[in-house]
């Protein structure tokens, strides 16, 4: 059996993804994998070190606004459909399964002429153009949460919960006390500007550290792509404040150490989050993460804070009065577990069951 993937740009599209190619393995050990992403983005190297076979096409962005960048990516889209046949016909695999990202769209395409079976994942709240174009292509459709099953074709689409790799959810607390060279009495945030990092979120955990010092043990992730002076400085003056640019095994460990994690609203990160039963402090990207996190805060499940109109003042205010509110932690971890939860094994098995009749 030969599985292709497709998605990149952000990591939001690869991480549920790399979660499912685990349970395929685990089930069926001699399954072969193939990742199709773009040139630039951030998951080439997240595939890399799972040692599956990437190759990068060109990709354009589906906007729906007029920009004159419209017609550079419509040239791009063509592009990419004719490397997809090329690699569709070569690679000749069983199945294509994407979480999204307009790098799959061509290749969705390629592949139902092909006649190979596709599945398509919906995770964030807001339904995204390429899913919109690549789900009635898909022989399976699957949803993050429940209430979006209604906007494709009820036949084929289910509830799945969204898939976590499984090596996140087996951090250890001591290795992170260790790794990390934490004290055991303070409590420790862990804040995450997503997979790319945001200079907004790094510029109002630097505001906000300079009003938790003494109070929490702080570690940022701050993005590789991102300018580092201003964390770089905040370092030097902050003891109890540690950054780092990239992380790979070290992000379950810090994962489970934390007793909030703050971050941006990509639905791979709030699941996460969910599984791992942990309180979120969410600053949302414009777009899309401001209606994953207007669902969940409305339903109890987070906690917003906007980037546009709030600082890091505000910021480490929320963290000093959600650390002594123990009710209010456990509320907030108890419904976002409820609302996103974990997608089962068994159904991820069924749906590759049936893609291969």
């Amino acid at each position: 059996m030969k599985v292709l993937f497709s998605g990149g740009y952000t990591l939001g599209p690869v991480t549920p993804l790399l979660a499912i190619r685990e349970t395929i393995q685990e089930k069926y050990p001699e399954a072969e994998f193939l990742w199709i992403g773009t040139k630039t983005g951030p998951e080439k190297k997240l595939i890399k070190e799972a040692n599956i076979k990437f190759i990068s096409i060109a990709s354009g962005k589906f906007r729906r606004y007029f920009s004159l960048f419209n017609i550079f990516d419509v040239i791009k889209v063509i592009i990419g459909f004719f490397q997809s046949i090329k690699i569709l016909w070569q690679e000749n695999p069983d199945m294509c399964i994407s979480a999204g990202g307009f790098v799959s769209v061509p290749l969705h395409f390629v592949a139902w002429i092909f006649g190979i079976p596709t599945w398509v994942h919906q995770q964030d709240i807001k339904i995204g153009l390429s899913n919109r174009l690549m789900a009635p292509l898909a022989r399976v459709v699957t949803t993050s949460v429940e209430k979006n099953v209604k906007h494709f074709n009820k036949r084929k689409t289910s509830w799945l919960g969204n898939p976590v790799r499984q090596d996140i959810l087996q951090g250890n607390k001591e290795k992170a006390r260790e790794l990390f060279h934490l004290k055991s009495d303070l409590p420790v945030v862990f804040a995450t500007g997503g997979g790319t990092g945001s200079v907004k979120v790094n510029q109002m955990i630097v505001e906000a550290i300079q009003h938790l010092s003494g109070f929490v043990q702080m570690i940022h992730l701050s993005g590789k792509e991102r300018p580092q002076e201003l964390v770089e400085r905040a370092k030097k003056y902050f003891s109890d404040y540690q950054v780092y640019q990239f992380f790979t095994e070290e992000m379950k460990h810090a994962y489970a150490i934390a007793d909030i994690v703050v971050s941006r609203g990509g639905f791979a990160t709030l699941s996460e989050i969910a599984a791992l039963n942990k309180v979120a402090i969410i600053i949302p990207k414009p777009g899309h993460q401001e209606d994953n996190v207007e669902f969940l805060e409305k339903n109890k499940a987070t906690i917003l804070v906007n980037e546009i109109t709030s600082n890091g003042l505000y910021l480490a205010k929320i963290i000093r009065d959600l650390l002594v509110d123990k009710e209010k932690q456990k509320e907030l971890a108890t419904n976002l577990q409820v609302l996103l939860p974990v997608a089962k094994k068994h159904n991820i098995i069924h749906i590759i069951e049936k893609l291969l009749q």
